[in-house]
């Protein structure tokens, strides 16, 4: 080896271990840099002709791995919920009491809207359904039976429902309030995508406007069915706890879908221009110290 090759050797290995320092590099040093890569890629040119010559083996060796299993997709939100029977078994209870309380008297309607939600937990075990949906529903109506006994009249079933849609008002409300959005914080939970989205104003944007319209929910489940509790309405207030129930909750779920699009688009792109930006600083790296 020549010493000149000798030298712009070394230039180039020190450029490699110190990429911060800028080492001049003279018009005759690239020049011999450039006619050893050339150099080196005609050599190399026959090997790689060789290895592409059998399409066939290349063509076999590759299929294996672009074969992936398919990923099981994820339980919708709907499923999480226990599906379209968990939204109707949530208003048996409801409809039980009314009729037994109407024909039979209180302590009739309070033992038999318990008995329905014990009947609807023992039946979805049984065809080993979800039971999150069911438990939660059974404790409801145990809560809302209690307070009836407690205060001797049939409105009284409808207490516990009424104060807990203020209460989540307010929840949903301070979430915003505090940027940390529960229509965000909650389904990106249950899907297991962590917290990054926060630290998108784009993404808790929308995030935001999904929150507030399941607080507006809350507070207009509280204002109306407050209104005919005090107005002694218990048939319409039973009316108005179904409809207000799951109804307005799928209309409001429809912006929590809108925001989880809006949010994952635009968190894919951003990554996206992340690769892209690497990739551009690497090559402008290796065109700078002359690294193949």
């Amino acid at each position: 080896m020549t010493a000149e090759k000798c030298s712009t050797t070394r230039t180039t290995n020190f450029s490699k271990r110190h990429p911060e320092k800028n080492v001049p590099i003279s018009n005759e040093r690239v020049d011999i840099v450039t006619e050893r890569g050339r150099a080196d890629e005609q050599a190399e040119a026959p090997v790689e002709q060789s290895e592409s010559s059998n399409p066939s083996e290349s063509s076999n060796n590759d299929s294996p791995e672009k074969k992936t299993p398919q990923e099981p997709s994820e339980a919708t939100l709907l499923e999480q919920m226990g599906g379209v029977s968990g939204l109707i078994y949530s208003s048996v209870p409801v409809l039980v009491f009314i009729l037994a309380n109407t024909f039979f008297g209180l302590q009739v309607g309070i033992w038999s809207a318990v008995g329905s939600a014990v009947a609807i937990t023992i039946s979805r075990l049984i065809r080993k359904e979800p039971l999150q949906p069911a438990i939660s529903g059974f404790f409801g109506v145990a809560i809302a039976a209690f307070l009836a006994y407690r205060t001797g009249s049939a409105k009284g079933f409808f207490l516990f429902g009424i104060w807990a849609s203020l209460v989540y008002c307010g929840v949903f409300l301070a979430s915003v309030l505090v940027r940390w959005p529960l229509a965000g914080v909650i389904w990106n939970f249950l899907n297991g995508k962590g917290t990054s989205w926060r630290k998108d104003k784009f993404s808790r944007f929308g995030y935001d406007v999904a929150t507030l319209v399941l607080a507006a929910v809350f507070g207009a489940r509280f204002v109306v069915q407050h209104w005919l509790y005090d107005s002694d309405y218990t048939g319409w207030l039973a009316f108005a706890k179904i409809a207000m129930g799951y109804p307005l909750y799928a209309l409001a779920l429809l912006v929590v879908v809108w925001a989880v699009r809006r949010s994952d688009k635009h968190l894919e792109r951003l990554e996206q221009q992340q690769v892209a930006t690497d990739a551009e600083i690497e090559e402008h790296l290796r065109l700078k110290y002359g690294v193949k």
